[in-house]
């Protein structure tokens, strides 16, 4: 029988966190890897490209990659467990396509809470594992300019709404996991 478990796997950039996701489910001959980033073609950024390589040839071939920014619908969707990789690129899209950078913060945030909402309530309503990648901000500076500051909060609040959606909270440092 196997054991239903959410977790939301959290930690800064290069801390090895979309390894252990991965690792968590690797075993998974079938699973739905979501990836809400912009796709290699869409990006001009050819370090971007080579990430998202990286991350495809690190997957089991018998995983069924979903790039999509409707996360809620494609959890909801999946025949079965799901890797969600990674709530910071998705968060930055939903604003990128809303053209909300310069929006009033109240309003920005009342658009990704909408769509964080759903997410989590997909995740809840889940009777497969949920695996979910997402950056820590909260551990730094104050970014300097007001872009930082919003992407900063967003993907906070994102972090905090999908963590409630969650059985375990990874943090992952240097490689290495504590369980919150």
């Amino acid at each position: 029988m196997e054991v239903l478990v959410k977790v939301l796997v959290t930690g800064g950039v290069r801390s090895g966190k979309s390894s252990h996701a991965e690792a968590l489910v690797r075993e998974r001959a079938l699973l739905t890897y979501i990836a809400p980033g912009p796709a290699p073609e869409e990006e001009a950024d050819p370090d971007w490209a080579l990430r998202i390589a990286a991350h495809r040839d690190r997957r089991p071939l018998t995983w069924t990659t979903v790039e999509t920014r409707d996360v809620a619908r494609a959890v909801r969707e999946a025949a079965g467990p799901v890797l969600v990789d990674c709530l910071g690129t998705w968060v930055t899209g939903l604003v990128d396509d809303a053209s909300a950078w310069e929006w009033p913060q109240d309003e920005v945030t009342a658009l990704v809470d909408e769509h964080v909402a759903g997410l989590a309530a997909a995740i809840t309503e889940m009777t497969q594992t949920a695996v979910v990648v997402t950056n820590e901000v909260g551990l730094g500076v104050v970014p300097e300019h007001r872009s930082g500051r919003l992407f900063r909060d967003l993907l906070g609040r994102a972090n905090q709404q999908v963590a409630t959606a969650c059985d375990e909270v990874h943090l992952v440092v240097a490689g290495r996991v504590l369980r919150l």
